[in-house]
């Protein structure tokens, strides 16, 4: 006899494990099915995020940071240290730690949330039904009420560069270096490439970055774009725009790259390869042909606004639908639909999801850029202030950067504010919340802000969109 469940989710990454946990809150009986398989061979919950991603480069960013700081920055605070040395190994263990915690805690939260947590691939069939295939076991056929697939995304791999996990591997490969290369090539210089880059130049790799797009950071606004390159090329990376690959050849000394830019064909030889031009979604033998699950020509999931899909009852969410490709937004549709699977109003607001960028300084921003507002015809104005100004970066020796607030000029709505400076992921919260609000300029005019602080930056952005910066010259 089979098993029933009020909720299936399928995946649990930060979309899938949130949403699991939020439906079982409710009052409904939830499993949540999870393949992921690490490199010791392992399950774990948390998928690419917590395994393979945002959590274990995050902490490479910060160890790498710090080692970097103290061979070059630590004696302007009047720390004169000597022999500072790497030990790669206690780094990426450290990372590990830190992996392995997290990852246990979702197995934790399932057990507190009486969530069944399943390791395994499931598969949504007609009707509702749910093929399970445990790691180690039988095949199950659960019957389920409802369905919220949370597969999530995969790198995507250049025919001309395959990945061979050696000498070209994706981003998860670049985490697990046992060895600093000693040059380091990255195609793609989004946010992924920027942080992979940033972490092995910090720790002594010769680092080229190769991007197609003529344009820097093309989603980013265009004046803070010029100002993170601006920073990137005093740390030593190499960025190369408009730079189109068209060959990538392993050999025992390396790989030799090739590719095109203004100039003509160009060759750079690297030890290590990093592909990272961006993530498609990842939906293998996730359904049937006869299940009814719609996708589109890029193969992501069809859904509606509130993340329903064609069959009703299913609901898709995270990165394997439309839009960014961030776990904040996947953790929040996943919140979303087991709320309208409950019953509740729910949704999300798609207009004010922040980016963010942890590189040093980092890069951070919400709503409009510049160029979308002045392209929509839409009156606005903007404001500018440089964290060399701000005292709190000062004494924190991290003065790169300023904050820019975008806002309209008929009713004063802000509109955009862009980031790129220290702690600017942090930072930049506060935007979120006072665009959640629909907050004017003048609402964060009249906020009081600590000082010394960096949200000053942000207060007097605000007042220069008004040419009242206290702190700064207005233009």
């Amino acid at each position: 006899m089979s098993r029933s469940f009020d909720v299936v989710v399928i995946g649990a990454g930060p979309a899938g494990y949130v949403a699991a946990i939020r439906a079982s809150q409710l009052g409904m009986n939830v499993a949540c099915i999870d393949e992921w398989e690490n490199l010791d061979g392992k399950n774990a919950f948390g998928g690419t995020c917590l395994n393979a991603g945002c959590i274990p480069s995050k902490a490479l960013l910060e160890s790498s940071e710090l080692y970097h700081r103290a061979g070059h920055e630590f004696s302007k605070h009047g720390i004169n240290l000597s022999g500072v040395q790497l030990d790669l190994a206690a780094m990426q263990k450290r990372k590990a730690t830190i992996v392995r915690q997290l990852t246990g805690g979702i197995a934790g939260l399932f057990k507190a949330n009486k969530v069944e947590g399943l390791a395994g691939h499931g598969k949504l069939l007609a009707g509702k039904e749910v093929e399970y295939t445990p790691t180690d076991g039988e095949v199950e056929v659960f019957d389920s009420r409802y369905v919220i697939l949370a597969s999530g995304s995969t790198p995507i791999e250049l025919p001309i560069a395959p990945f061979d996990g050696k000498r070209i591997v994706d981003s998860w490969g670049a985490l697990e270096f046992a060895e600093v290369p000693g040059t380091l090539g990255v195609v793609g210089a989004g946010v992924i490439g920027l942080e992979l880059g940033s972490v092995w130049n910090r720790l002594g790799s010769e680092v080229v970055i190769l991007e197609a797009m003529q344009d820097f950071l093309f989603m980013a606004d265009k004046e803070l774009a010029k100002d993170a390159q601006r920073h990137f090329k005093k740390q030593g990376l190499n960025i190369q725009l408009g730079a189109k690959v068209t060959s990538a050849k392993t050999s025992a000394k390396g790989v030799t790259v090739e590719y095109e830019d203004k100039d003509g064909p160009q060759t750079v030889m690297v030890e290590k390869l990093v592909v990272a031009v961006g993530r498609r979604p990842f939906t293998e033998d996730l359904f049937t042909d006869d299940s009814g699950v719609v996708t589109d020509e890029r193969g992501f999931i069809e859904v509606d606004e509130q993340c329903r899909t064609s069959i009703k009852g299913v609901f898709a969410v995270g990165d394997c639908v439309r839009g960014p490709m961030l776990a904040h937004k996947g953790s929040e549709e996943g919140v979303m639909a087991a709320d309208l699977i409950a019953g509740e109003i729910a949704e999300v607001n798609y207009s004010v999801i922040p980016s963010v960028i942890y590189t040093a300084p980092e890069i951070a921003w919400v709503g409009k850029t510049e160029e979308e507002v002045q392209a929509s015809g839409r009156p606005y104005k903007t404001g500018t202030f440089p964290f060399a100004a701000s005292g709190r970066a000062k004494a924190m020796e991290q003065t790169a950067g300023m904050v820019k607030i975008v806002s309209a000029k008929d009713d004063d709505e802000i509109l955009g504010v862009h980031i790129v400076g220290p702690m600017a992921g942090e930072l930049i919260s506060e935007a979120v919340l006072a665009m959640e609000f629909s907050a004017s300029t003048e609402d964060l005019q009249r906020t009081i802000h600590a000082h010394p602080s960096l949200a000053e930056a942000i207060h007097e952005a605000s007042l220069a969109v008004d040419n009242r910066a206290l702190n700064f010259p207005n233009k």
